[in-house]
């Protein structure tokens, strides 16, 4: 891996999940790397980290992401699942051309797909198509439902011993953070990984019935999973204010995983990184005490 000298990756949604854990792991690996914040006021954490170098940016602002770009080989795109989503990767994947980027790492989804009942999947595949016809090199990484996507549901958890999802007795091979962003950094990296779509698993698919068996033992209390209905899912969102074309997203997302595609297992983690992916054993005992709370 890079070790020294000038900084020729960009990482974009840098102050969310993934962004924050592949920062973490480039400044460990020494990797010299831009990370990309919409404030500097946002990135106290990324302040802290050797080897990363804080640029402003605003995805609605074409200037401001060319001038991120500039010097930039290799950029790892992630923005929040919005509306505007679709339009803020395309734009970016044109700025990056323009830029004389070589390698555009996508954080995509699993089962993206331009025809697709889920808008997330919809867009997801539309961009990469994008990037594609762009020509640039890519790496298009595809997890599943992240374990990290249970913090979500603490709330209920803490408060309860409860958490309601419109999912029924579907397995889903969800997939822990760190390992998305072990890949990414990998794909960040190497030019092995040059126009490669990795589809991105844990290590068995599991109910949301065996997830809350795993939090109840990790955190030695009785934690409860109710199967609810879409409609009953979709006023509790909104009733926690998420914005309604989020909202809808993830029922049309939760109804893919109930249809039972979200199943499959690959290898692809231990084959890009060498090492086996956390199972949720492992994700319940690392994160206890955020559910035990």
């Amino acid at each position: 891996m890079e070790t020294s000298g000038k900084a020729t990756i960009l990482i974009t949604g840098a102050t969310g999940n993934i962004g924050t854990e592949v920062s973490k792991q480039l400044s460990a690996e020494k990797v010299p790397f831009k990370a990309m914040v919409r404030s500097a006021e946002e990135a106290k954490l990324l302040k802290s980290l050797p080897y990363c170098e804080i640029v402003t940016g605003n995805f609605d602002d074409t200037a401001s992401i060319e001038a991120a770009l500039q010097g930039i080989e290799t950029a790892f795109l992630l923005t929040n699942s919005t509306e505007k989503a679709e339009k803020q990767q395309s734009d970016f994947v044109e700025a990056a051309k323009k830029s004389g980027v070589k390698h555009i790492v996508k954080q995509s989804q699993w089962a993206a797909d331009q025809h697709s009942p889920v808008r997330f999947l919809r867009y997801h595949a539309l961009v990469e198509q994008r990037i594609k016809d762009s020509e640039l090199n890519y790496t298009f990484l595809r997890p599943n439902l992240f374990m990290q996507g249970l913090l979500g549901f603490k709330g209920t958890i803490v408060e309860q011993g409860k958490f309601f999802a419109a999912v029924g007795e579907a397995k889903i091979s969800a997939v822990d953070i760190r390992d998305i962003a072990s890949v990414a950094v990998k794909a960040l990296t190497g030019k092995e990984h040059y126009n490669k779509i990795y589809n991105l698993t844990g290590p068995a698919a599991i109910t949301h019935q065996e997830m809350a068996g795993y939090l109840s033992e990790a955190t030695g209390k009785a934690i409860t999973f109710i199967d609810v209905s879409p409609e009953s899912m979709m006023q509790a969102l909104l009733d926690a204010k998420f914005p309604e074309w989020m909202a809808e997203g993830l029922i049309e997302d939760y109804a893919h995983y109930a249809r039972g595609e979200a199943a499959v297992v690959t290898d692809d983690i231990k084959k890009v990184t060498g090492k086996a992916p956390y199972d949720f054993k492992s994700f319940a005992d690392d994160y206890k005490s955020q559910f035990a709370n």
